[in-house]
């Protein structure tokens, strides 16, 4: 089994201000005294392609979660939003409520699950905001009528 090749200081220090600060790439290669070139051939170098790519992996890992984590709140408040005063605000909450389950099969949708996967999630959400939805509209409809 091959040995991994150890980061530098240098290297690690990069990664840490690309990963953990607020400074965009140009600006953390400023603060390290590193120069394009010399970046461009630690961007060539397999342990360090390695590493950005786990770090990568990992914040996107840290960004689902959180989505994930405030799903419930986030849906529970654009329900909310049907019941709005403003039509305007209402109808795109319906509107983002029906468009919610093609968004989320196309993003959950693994190869090996197809298309069903996305039609059960599509039917479920459906079947909990229907009436709701068609709630809204009609107030709207009867509103507009008067």
């Amino acid at each position: 089994m091959a040995k991994r090749k150890q980061l530098s200081k240098r290297q690690l220090a990069v990664m840490e201000d690309l990963f953990g600060g607020e400074l965009d790439e140009q600006a953390v290669l400023d603060k390290n005294k590193v120069s394009r070139n010399v970046y461009n051939k630690w961007l060539a170098d397999g342990a360090f392609v390695d590493e950005f790519d786990r770090r990568v992996a990992s914040a996107r890992r840290q960004g689902e979660f959180i989505i994930a984590r405030y799903a419930p709140l986030a849906a529970a408040k654009l329900v909310q939003l049907t019941e709005s005063k403003s039509q305007e605000t209402a109808r795109k909450a319906c509107l983002d409520i029906i468009s919610l389950p093609q968004a989320a099969a196309k993003r959950r949708q693994a190869p090996d699950e197809g298309e069903w996967a996305g039609e059960q999630e599509e039917q479920q959400l459906s079947d909990e905001t229907a009436s709701k939805l068609l709630a809204v509209l009609a107030e709207e409809k009867k509103d507009g009528t008067r």
